[in-house]
């Protein structure tokens, strides 16, 4: 059955912190985190159908309205972690979402969580943009936060 008309799931991927995630301090930088956000967002949406060529043949990406990380362990080199993805918003139309991404420990301690709101923009036009349906409906795929609601959308 292909993923996308699956039920919604846990996604979450684990990772090894690399020499070039590391800080002057000898942990991981700050920056760092939000690079693990990042890319598993981008592996869920290639799990999804769309991985990176799908985004240039449609001509649409996904920017960020805000990002906010909060800082709680401190991750050292070599650690294995663990980085998840919950829906936290969407819009009815999937152009917009919020997605909370929690860090954790091998120790399964949270690290850190990474709260994004985006859109979708149009890469011909640069202005946002409605996905197509699939892509609406991947974005439902993933479990929902216990903080989860709708982003209404504001008419100009």
């Amino acid at each position: 059955m292909p993923r996308h008309l699956c039920f919604p799931m846990e996604y979450a991927k684990t990772y090894t912190v690399r020499w070039a995630d590391m800080d002057p301090n000898v942990h991981m930088r700050h920056s760092a985190y939000t690079d693990y956000a990042a890319q598993l967002r981008l592996e869920f949406l290639a799990d999804q159908g769309f991985p990176m060529q799908r985004f240039a043949e449609l001509g649409i990406g996904p920017i960020l309205f805000r990002e906010d990380t909060r800082f709680l362990k401190e991750i050292s080199l070599s650690e294995t972690i663990k980085v998840t993805a919950e829906l936290s918003g969407l819009s009815a139309d999937g152009s917009r979402w919020r997605i909370l991404h929690t860090i954790y420990k091998a120790d399964g301690r949270v690290a850190a969580t990474v709260a994004v709101d985006g859109a979708w923009l149009d890469l011909r036009l640069r202005k946002l943009t409605v996905p197509p349906p699939a892509m609406a409906e991947a974005m439902l795929q993933l479990d929902k936060h216990e903080t989860y609601a709708d982003i209404e959308r504001k008419e100009k």
